[in-house]
Formats: structure tokens, C-alpha cells, sequence
């Protein structure tokens, strides 16, 4: 049995030992100790054979855990690109499509999901890409403890869970506390780039990003977006747009700091 079949066989493990070692943690901040309405849900699903590899090969050099306790030097992480953040990228075919498309940008990715860590990890060394680099945990921890402020050229957050039943509308990421948060760490200038296939969600982002002082909307109707060339259709996407559903983009500019 090959190191991976073993790491990923279903063998019982000691409590506290990691699925992957020197792979991403299953909570690297210790987030059961933080009292906050979460955005996300942990998914559990089979790692693939190749999924795992890449994160026992290439974690260690391309990943990192959101833990909280330090500053990330993102000018020596990207070597000096500027840096976009993407929250919740699935299984990392589109965030590999654009990093290959403009290798002079940085994305720093983040998700909780490990066959998508491993994936993107993957696609970024198959495609030779230098510009990704994957987090493990809690975007808000990552934003808040670990991002200086002026860090980002640009924030992406592309079919984030709808929440859809009307008592869980709390739990969308996409909130004036959020965007107050984001806005801290986004330089001047900087683009909220959001996506959704959900009609009320779109309403909802588009109501707290217009009326937010630390965003201005890129269009000059006030309205949404068309869909910028550069992200590209996703699988999800196209699912969707097959059962009839309707792709909302939204751009908005992070405003200078008169404007905050």
C-alpha cells in the first residue's frame, strides 16, 4: 500500500492526529472556542487517491493553516505580486483557470473543503502555476488576525452558500460587518467581486454593498455586473444556467479613505 492509500484508508486514527500529516489541520485556530455565527459548513467527502498526494507533497510548500497567530508577509509569499483573496473555491478549477490566465496577480484561496485543497494543489503544480497558494480555515480569522490593513488588490467570493431558508439569512457572509472588515484590508481602489446564482441572495449583496461607505458601486446604473471575461464559467455555473437559474456579478470599488 502507497503512502497515500495508506493516510487515506479509513483506519481508525487517534483522536487529535491529523488525516494528512503535514497537511492542512481539521481546526487550525481552534474555532470551537470563538463564539460567531458561521458563514460555512465543513463538508466531509472522499479524498481521491491524487487529491491526497498533492496534499502530502505540496502542502507543506503551497498551503497554510488559518490559525490566527501570526501576520502573513504576503509581499514574500507572492514575491512582490499584487495579491487577490478568493473565499470558497470549490474544487479549484476556476481559480486555476485565472491564475494561469494572469500570472502577474497572486490569489490567495481559502477553503474548508480537503478534496478541494487538494485539487486546486493539483491543477496549480500540473499547470505549473506559482501564483496560488491555498488556506485551510476560517476566512474571517484570516481577515482579522492575519491580513494587514491596505493587504489586498482585490477580493473574490464567487457562489458563496444562499442560506436559503429565512432563519439562516444570518449566517450569509455578505453582511456590513463583513464588508466593514474587508474594507480594512483592501487598498484604495481595490474590487469586491461577488457572484451568485441565487435571486435573493444577489438582492441582499447588492443592498448592504450600496449601502456601505467603503464600497462604490463599478457600474454607473447602480446595478449588477455582466460577467468580466477574466472569471471563467465554472461547472456549478453551468449546471445552473442549464436549469434556468440567473448568474448575478457584482463589482464594487473599495473607496479612497475620505470616504470612510
Amino acid at each position: 500500500m502507497s503512502e497515500v492509500e495508506n493516510v487515506t484508508a479509513k483506519a481508525p486514527r487517534p483522536k487529535g492526529e491529523p488525516r494528512f500529516p503535514g497537511g492542512p489541520a481539521a481546526d487550525p485556530a481552534g474555532s470551537h472556542h470563538e463564539r460567531r455565527i458561521r458563514s460555512f459548513q465543513p463538508r466531509r467527502s472522499r479524498v481521491t487517491a491524487g487529491q491526497g498526494e498533492a496534499l502530502l507533497r505540496l502542502w507543506p510548500t503551497w498551503g497554510l493553516d488559518i490559525d490566527g497567530r501570526s501576520t502573513l508577509a504576503l509581499d514574500e509569499m507572492f514575491d512582490r505580486l499584487p495579491v487577490v483573496l478568493e473565499i470558497g473555491f470549490g474544487m479549484g478549477e476556476a481559480t486555476a483557470q485565472m491564475a494561469a490566465a494572469d500570472p502577474g496577480t497572486g490569489i490567495l484561496a481559502v477553503d474548508v473543503h480537503t478534496p478541494g485543497q487538494g485539487n486546486l494543489l493539483g491543477l496549480a503544480d500540473r499547470m505549473g502555476l506559482s501564483n496560488v497558494r491555498v488556506a485551510n480555515g476560517d476566512a474571517i480569522i484570516l481577515l482579522r488576525e492575519m491580513l494587514t490593513p491596505d493587504a489586498l488588490d482585490g477580493l473574490r467570493v464567487y457562489f458563496p452558500d444562499p442560506w436559503p431558508k429565512k432563519r439562516h439569512h444570518k449566517r450569509r457572509l455578505i453582511q456590513p460587518e463583513f464588508l466593514t472588515l474587508a474594507a480594512s484590508r483592501m487598498k484604495p481602489g481595490a474590487v469586491l467581486h461577488c457572484a451568485t446564482d441565487w435571486e435573493p441572495y444577489a438582492e441582499q449583496m447588492l443592498d448592504v454593498l450600496t449601502a456601505h461607505p467603503g464600497f462604490e458601486n463599478t457600474q454607473e446604473d447602480g446595478g449588477y455586473a455582466p460577467r468580466p471575461a477574466f472569471r471563467p464559467l465554472t461547472r456549478f455555473e453551468g449546471q445552473g444556467l442549464d436549469k434556468g437559474h440567473v448568474v448575478h456579478d457584482l463589482l464594487f470599488r473599495r473607496v479612497g479613505r475620505d470616504g470612510d
